[in-house]
Formats: structure tokens, C-alpha cells, sequence
């Protein structure tokens, strides 16, 4: 009986090794081909200038536009979601508290809406275009991706604030605290860590969408100026430069991909120190 149980730990140990090991190696595979397959392609004039007459082609100029353009979709998208998604990460695990139901219920209709494909949001986001009489524009790309992202930003959050020792929420509350002081400097302080992270996750996933800026911000060699104004973003020069006929312009749909690539792993990497950085949070 015992040989067997140290048969059976071996065989775990080594099956959970190899899916490990072969996610990484999947994600290293992925990355060479990436930069194989655009790094020649890849130059300053890329990153540094918008498209010139014919760009798609095969003409010069490069993706400025398409950089701006996420950018931009990305922060302000984040920006309403971190106003939406922190209150209610807070107030989830602050004011309902002692109601477990209800916590259960809004979690459940957030994991729905975190599942829902990314191009459902682009639809709805055309949707309320055609209602309010909007063109597609920048401002139409924001509010899409800050839909998309919000469950993303309270899910993460409320998923470490759940790890707060309760007995730290009572403590505050037993010393005269309000509802509102406990959630702002005791849960939000001790969370602080998670919020950074969720806050850069969310970022990461805006600016790699691609189907829900689709119908919502449009397309445009110029960088935006204004709100009803058309962006071009990142994901989508790279959807139209690979079908292309023409090699080279395929080409620089790959080195698009590695300024995709290093902005994402960037945000990854930056949300994994400054976790660590503030993970020791002092209460005051």
C-alpha cells in the first residue's frame, strides 16, 4: 500500500512538472516565432511615425497611430474601471459582509460577464453607438473596453481583499470606525498590493483586445486629437497587415506583434514587482 501512494505522488509530481514545464515552453515557442518571423521588419520608423500613403501595401511611415491609439483606449478605459471596480470590490467585502448570499450572487453575475466574449461587448457597444447616434470614435472604444474590463478589475481586487484576516475588519469597527474609514484605510491599505495588480491586468487586457474595438473606435492613419475622433489600435494594424497579400507588409504585422508583446509582458512584469514592493502595507 505504501509503495503504491509514493507511486501514485511520483506519477503526480512528474504529470504536474511536464503541463507546467509545457505551458512555459508553449509561451517561449510562441515568442521565438513572434521575433523570427518580425524582428527584421522591426525599425524606429515603426514606432516612431504614422502610416504614409500606401502603408498597407508595402509604403513607408509605421504604426504611431496604432500605438496612440491603444494607449489611449487602454488608460481611459482603466480609468473608469478602477472608479467603477474599486467601490464595489470595497463595498462587497465591507458593507456585505455578513450577507453571503448576496456576496455569492453579484460574484457569480461577474464571473458571467468576465466570461463573455469580447466581441458580444464590441456588438453591445455598436448597439449603444446606433442608440445615441454616435460614430465610431475614441470615445466609443473607452467606454467598450471599460465594460470589458470592469469585472476583470473587481474580481482581482475582490479576490484579495477576501484574503483579509476578518478579525482585522472587526478590530476597526470595534474601535469606532465607520464603514466607509474601515473600507478606505484598513481594507484598501491592506489590499493596496492586489489593487495595483488588478489595475495592470486590466490595463494589459485593454490594450490586446482587438474585437471589441472593432466596431466601436474604427480605424485611422492619425493619431486622435479628440474624442469623436477614430483610433486605430495595436491589435487591429496587426489583424489588417496579416491579410495581407504582399510579405513585407505580413512582415510588419509580426514586428507590430513584438510591440504588442513587450508592452504586455512590460505591464506583467511591472504588476509582479510593484505587487512586491507594496506588499508589506502599514496601517496608520
Amino acid at each position: 500500500m505504501r509503495r503504491y501512494k509514493m507511486l501514485e505522488e511520483k506519477f503526480f509530481i512528474r504529470l504536474s512538472a511536464l503541463f507546467t514545464y509545457s505551458l512555459i515552453a508553449v509561451l517561449a515557442f510562441i515568442i521565438i516565432v513572434i521575433f523570427y518571423k518580425g524582428f527584421a521588419a522591426l525599425n524606429w520608423d515603426m514606432v516612431l511615425k504614422t502610416p504614409k500613403g500606401g502603408y498597407y501595401y508595402g509604403g513607408e511611415g509605421g504604426v504611431l497611430n496604432a500605438i496612440t491609439g491603444s494607449l489611449y483606449i487602454a488608460i481611459g478605459a482603466t480609468l473608469i474601471a478602477v472608479l467603477i471596480g474599486m467601490p464595489a470590490a470595497l463595498y462587497l467585502n465591507v458593507q456585505l459582509i455578513r450577507y453571503r448570499r448576496t456576496q455569492n450572487t453579484i460574484r457569480y453575475f461577474l464571473d458571467a460577464l468576465w466570461g463573455i466574449p469580447s466581441i458580444v461587448y464590441g456588438a453591445f457597444g455598436f448597439t449603444l453607438m446606433l442608440f445615441f447616434g454616435m460614430n465610431a470614435s475614441l470615445l466609443a472604444g473607452i467606454i467598450t473596453v471599460a465594460l470589458l474590463i470592469s469585472p476583470i478589475m473587481v474580481r482581482t481586487f475582490d479576490e484579495v481583499l477576501c484574503t483579509i484576516p476578518k478579525g482585522l475588519h472587526e478590530a476597526s469597527l470595534a474601535l469606532g470606525s465607520t464603514r466607509t474609514e474601515t473600507a478606505f484605510r484598513v481594507m484598501f491599505k491592506q489590499g493596496f498590493p492586489g489593487f495595483i495588480t488588478a489595475v495592470l491586468l486590466s490595463f494589459g487586457r485593454g490594450i490586446g483586445d482587438a474585437a471589441s474595438v472593432l466596431f466601436t473606435a474604427g480605424y485611422t492613419d492619425n493619431i486622435p486629437v479628440t474624442l469623436d475622433e477614430p483610433a486605430a489600435t495595436l491589435p487591429l494594424a496587426i489583424f489588417f497587415q496579416l491579410g495581407s497579400p504582399i510579405p513585407e507588409v505580413r512582415d510588419r504585422a509580426f514586428a507590430a506583434s513584438i510591440i504588442l508583446t513587450i508592452i504586455i509582458l512590460s505591464i506583467s512584469l511591472g504588476a509582479r514587482l510593484l505587487s512586491k514592493r507594496f506588499s508589506k502595507t502599514n496601517l496608520k
